[in-house]
């Protein structure tokens, strides 16, 4: 074919499918490019998963009178302590979001180094006011971490393996977890804090090998900077000429379009804000209030309470092996099957199993508890609680839980993607706070059956909400790498 021919052809083809090819053959080698990045800052979700893990296993080492610990932690104050962290969590989203406009990568360095203090404080805490403290400011930092890790992740990738690098995230999330509940096992909560402490000093190495996201950069006005960024990101060979102009056009278009609208205020009722800040703030209420976080930070004292025979830290152990292979699966799964079929099958699961935890618990306190059964081998029904506490973490790793996180970056558009995660991040830590916290007073009032009975009845509203207002997302291009971008703002007008 001559090259005229050549040229012809290119000229009929759609701006999508250009971008396409020019990925083209080099595109496994920028596959390789964005995951070495994605690997780089998924140390952040790491050390957040070291301390979300940390928490079960420290509180109970607190609370043990073998210990000659230099003060007593009691069941309110250790509620105070699991809780504050994700209270310092509100605050860091709000930072995290209002900072992020001054580049992702450099946010990320930015408090890298302060995360591994607070931890450092943390073992060399001599009070519960003490440790209360770096609770707050541990979860303030890595709020802004996690928050920044995703957006930074979803900016880079192409649609083809954004979902499978998004899942990389929580992967080394959920190794960390296990991690520390494997840890914890072994070590006082002074030296799992030193553990937890060296995670955020890789990261911030991590991150000196790794560029900025090229949408940061033009977003900035650096156009040089973004062009090199990309062109790292997809390869030395690869010609991302049009994919570089077509991110330009549409920030810019983006800029135009905001400024046409009359007053910031009527901007942030802007469609096109209130609309993801609406379904990724229901997927997350959703996310808080099904009962993840009180398996992570009570796995332990909970187990205690249904186990009979049974090891607490053993049960815990094996739920975070099965929800980092659940996590797994998730990623192998979410860029083929789609967001919202993995949405609809956690939403089921997560509602039988933990009805099925709320109905042995209720056995276990009513009827067991009143009446003979010495005939009854110790132990024998110990399976029960942990089938369903499996089944309910396998339900959550698969789905929710990854999903709500990517969609925080794909459905917000460039310009208010730092305010809509910050806004959604909040608003998450806000509901995980409310939901440690206020664990233990349902619990006395209701008992932990109908504590659980409870976050059934919120699962099943959370696979009618997805149903009625998620989008599916599978294979579409983030709005700033979207050729249609600037034909769909002229028809949003």
């Amino acid at each position: 074919m001559s090259e005229k021919a050549c040229l012809d052809k290119m000229t009929n083809i759609s701006p999508e499918t250009r971008i396409m090819m020019m990925r083209g053959e080099d595109g496994r080698q920028g596959y390789r490019r964005q995951i070495l990045a994605a690997l780089a800052v998924s140390l952040g979700p790491f050390a957040a998963g070291l301390s979300k893990g940390y928490m079960s296993p420290a509180i109970a080492s607190m609370q043990e009178s073998k210990h000659d610990w230099s003060f007593t932690v009691s069941d309110q104050q250790a509620s105070w302590i699991a809780s504050l962290s994700l209270l310092g969590a509100l605050i860091g989203g709000i930072l995290g979001g209002l900072a992020m406009r001054l580049g992702r990568r450099t946010i990320l360095l930015a408090t890298a180094l302060p995360y591994t203090l607070a931890w450092l404080a943390t073992a060399l805490s001599t009070s519960v006011d003490m440790i209360s403290v770096t609770s707050f400011c541990g979860g303030m930092l890595v709020c802004c971490i996690t928050m920044i890790t995703q957006v930074y992740v979803t900016e880079i990738a192409v649609p083809e393996i954004r979902g499978c690098l998004s899942s990389v995230l929580k992967i080394l999330s959920q190794i960390g977890i296990l991690i520390s509940f494997s840890l914890g096992a072994y070590l006082n909560w002074h030296q799992l804090a030193l553990v937890v402490a060296a995670a955020p000093v890789l990261l911030f190495l991590a991150l000196l090998f790794i560029p900025e996201t090229p949408s940061s950069l033009l977003l900035r006005g650096k156009e040089e900077e973004a062009a090199d960024s990309l062109q790292w990101l997809r390869g030395p060979d690869a010609d991302i000429r049009q994919e570089l102009a077509t991110i330009r056009t549409n920030i810019l278009a983006s800029k135009h379009y905001n400024d046409g609208q009359t007053g910031k205020f009527k901007a942030l009722l802007s469609k096109r804000l209130t609309r993801p800040v609406l379904i990724t703030c229901g997927l997350m209420f959703f996310q808080r209030f099904t009962g993840a976080h009180v398996f992570n930070f009570y796995a332990v004292p909970m187990f205690k309470k249904t186990f009979r025979m049974m090891n607490p830290h053993g049960g815990a152990i094996a739920t975070s092996v099965v929800q980092l292979l659940a996590s797994c699966l998730s990623g192998m799964l979410i860029d083929h099957v789609g967001r919202l079929p993995l949405l609809m099958i956690s939403g089921v699961m997560m509602s039988i199993a933990l009805a099925g935890f709320g109905s042995y618990a209720y056995y276990e306190d009513v009827f067991r508890n009143s009446t003979d059964l010495t005939h009854v081998e110790p132990g024998s029904y110990d399976w029960i609680p942990l089938l369903c506490v499996l089944t309910f973490t396998i339900a959550f790793s698969l789905g929710i839980s990854p999903i709500s996180s990517l969609l925080i970056g794909e459905l917000f558009p460039l310009e208010y993607r730092s305010t809509g995660s910050a806004l959604a991040t909040s608003f998450s830590h806000l509901c995980g706070f409310v939901n440690v916290k206020t664990a233990a007073d349902f619990q006395d009032h209701i008992g932990l059956y109908g504590l659980f009975w409870l976050y059934a009845g919120i699962s099943v509203l959370c696979l009618l909400f997805v149903v009625l207002f998620v989008p599916e997302t599978k294979g579409r291009e983030i709005d700033e790498m979207d050729p249609k971008y600037v034909e769909s703002l002229c028809i949003n007008r």
